[in-house]
């Protein structure tokens, strides 16, 4: 059975010895079902999160109500990051899309040891600028590459951060988070599923062939996974 470590988050496991001592007693390990919004747009950051093996979109989401999702966040990263920018507010959407695990901790916790401690200031700004790279790519992506290609990208994003490659996703939640008409994902997903590269039953996905998603798909999946991020 899966048990859940602190050190199974890269950022947390990138802490100091001293900066673990003070932080890892105040980690509460909490359980993210799939669809459940960690933050809503303007919310408060009362906590941050740390993923384990739970996947969540970060969503942004415009006047209309229509949002697209602008980053993928799995174990390799926080959510609620802005809080070390100055901000206790949150002008995106965070929802889970991936079930999983995950440790919180309370954001005047990470930003007093934020303020102290240089190891940990760079383990985080590390991990920022990452997150800015993954946006702009996620960006790119979507202006100016195939619908298809898109989908590739996703769940290829998805897998790296759902180790039994078994997403629960459906076609309209890919459509929501990619921003673009359901009936394009599922020309997409048709195709794919007859090259052998994913399999499909009731809103859940498996990832068969992944390097023939990376065939399909275009170079953005490989560059953000040059980049770390």
């Amino acid at each position: 059975m899966y048990q859940p470590t602190p050190s199974q988050n890269y950022l947390l496991a990138a802490m100091s010895d001293e900066a673990r001592q003070r932080i890892y007693p105040a980690l509460e390990r909490v359980v993210l079902p799939a669809k459940k919004d960690l933050y809503e747009s303007e919310h408060k950051l009362g906590y941050v999160y740390f993923p384990t093996n739970s996947v969540v979109s970060i969503l942004y989401s415009m006047g209309s109500g229509e949002s697209a999702e602008i980053a993928t966040v799995g174990n390799e990263g926080i959510i609620g990051v802005t809080v070390l920018m100055g901000s206790d507010d949150y002008t995106i959407r965070a929802q889970v899309h991936g079930e999983g695990n995950a440790y919180r901790l309370l954001s005047s916790v990470l930003k007093d040891e934020f303020s102290r401690n240089k190891q940990i200031q760079l383990v985080m700004l590390s991990y920022i600028q990452r997150l800015f790279f993954h946006v702009a790519q996620v960006a790119l992506c979507n202006r100016y590459h195939t619908i298809e290609q898109q989908v590739c990208r996703c769940l290829l994003l998805f897998a790296d951060r759902c180790p039994d490659r078994f997403l629960t996703l459906t076609q309209v939640q890919i459509a929501k988070l990619l921003g673009v008409r359901r009936e394009g994902v599922t020309i997409a997903a048709g195709k794919l599923h007859q090259l052998g590269a994913i399999s499909y039953h009731r809103g859940c996905i498996s990832i068969l062939d992944k390097n023939k998603l990376q065939q399909l798909g275009c170079d953005c999946y490989s560059v953000l996974k040059q980049r770390g991020a």
